[in-house]
């Protein structure tokens, strides 16, 4: 079975969609798609697993707990090591960002 990333993006975003695309017992891959949203100003994603993520389309922000702010566009893909407290920042409000992100032990 086929499918496309680009396909059944939601038309109006009230928050960031995650969609999981394939969960196995080391990695989880899913598809998020931003739409001028941030991660909540109160918190950082602190995650136990490490994460790589790419944007396929669009452009964001990955600031980070010591001070780092990491910029993204198509093409531009980043690991973040488990326990790295990071945030998303920005993404573009004037178009959908489309995040493929792989989680993995």
């Amino acid at each position: 079975m086929t499918a496309n990333l680009f396909e059944n993006l939601p038309a109006h975003l009230a928050e960031e969609c995650f969609d999981t695309l394939l969960e196995a017992e080391h990695v989880t891959i899913e598809r998020i798609v931003s739409h001028g949203h941030v991660s909540p100003a109160t918190g950082w994603y602190d995650q136990p697993r490490h994460e790589w993520v790419v944007v396929l389309k669009g452009k964001g922000m990955v600031a980070f707990e010591h001070g780092e702010d990491v910029p993204l566009g198509p093409g531009d893909h980043l690991t973040i090591p488990a326990h790295t407290r990071h945030r998303v920042a920005w993404t573009d409000p004037d178009e959908d960002t489309v995040w493929l992100a792989v989680h993995y032990d």
